[in-house]
């Protein structure tokens, strides 16, 4: 088994920066990424991502894709498909046990783990992780963009940025009716004032995806924007010291975590603002961090 010098679990923009400054700083990691393709969140958001200061007019699925293709010209090596299931801590760094698309398990080994595994849309509360409901959609992304609401009644169920942006993004492709609930309003003033104050419901609600209703209202569909949670269970045993919200600790100047050798950055770790740059950034400060140590290793 090739002992890597990190091996890092996730392939968005923070895991795959992490990456490539390992590789051209004369490394060896290996990159773990569960779906099939590289680049993260980005991968479903179709939409032009302006506040990327240095590509204007570039959609998230077009970011996604570069991202993909300076992996690859760094010659990272990289496996697709490949879910980590649980870390081991060893004499000599971690044992990471994958599963592989097809169903095989394998495992994979390094001197530093890099955890870059980012967010996922954050379910309705009582429910299990992952639960899914006809006509219920969870989170944002490209799904929220091709259905067709045409003649539709449609809640959406969040007080984000988020669901005030899709409630007048729905309201705005011909649904027959559209209702938004926010137990709170945490949105920009700039989207409030879009949504207006019509069919805006501010307070507490009852949601049976099952039955497709909110308040014993039925809708024909639910769109639920309640923000983002941590996916890092697969090192569940390090013990690693997490918020309440259970975002990753680290430290600032390093992006090392409470457990030595083991690295949290992008969105796992929510040490920035969450957005691609800051990502990338948090995978510069890690690679330099696990170089540093490298090289004072090799000295003693």
């Amino acid at each position: 088994m090739q002992h890597y010098d990190a091996v890092i679990v996730g392939g968005g923009p923070a895991g795959a920066s992490c990456a490539i400054w390992l590789a051209r700083l004369g490394l060896v990691p290996l990159l773990i990424e569960g779906s099939d393709r590289l680049g993260g969140l980005g991968n479903d958001n179709p939409f032009v991502d302006d506040w990327i200061a240095a590509l204007p007019g570039v959609t998230g699925q077009q970011v996604a894709a570069n991202i993909a293709q300076s992996v690859q010209a760094a010659k990272v090596p990289v496996h697709l498909g490949a879910r980590a299931q649980q870390v081991r801590r060893i004499a000599d760094g971690f044992h990471v046990d994958i599963r592989q698309a097809d169903g095989a398990d394998n495992t994979v080994s390094g001197r530093t783990l890099v955890i870059a595994s980012g967010v996922r849309a954050r379910g309705l509360p009582g429910h299990p992780a992952g639960a899914a409901w006809p006509g219920v959609f969870i989170g944002p992304g490209s799904s929220i963009m091709a259905q067709d609401y045409a003649g539709l009644t449609v809640a959406v169920l969040g007080g984000g940025d988020n669901a005030y942006e899709n409630f007048v993004y729905v309201r705005n492709r011909g649904a027959r009716d559209v209702h938004l609930y926010a137990r709170s309003v945490r949105a920009q003033q700039q989207w409030v004032t879009r949504a207006g104050s019509e069919n805006v419901h501010v307070g507490p609600y009852q949601v049976d995806p099952v039955a497709r209703t909110v308040d014993g209202r039925a809708y024909d569909l639910i769109l639920v924007f309640y923000g983002w949670e941590p996916q890092a269970a697969f090192a569940d045993s390090l013990a690693l010291l997490r918020g309440e919200r259970g975002y990753i600790h680290t430290d600032h100047a390093t992006a090392e975590t409470s457990a030595r050798d083991a690295y949290a950055i992008g969105e796992v770790a929510n040490r920035m603002h969450p957005c691609v740059v800051t990502s990338m950034a948090d995978g510069v400060v890690a690679a330099k961090a696990i170089q540093r140590r490298r090289e004072r290793d090799a000295a003693l």
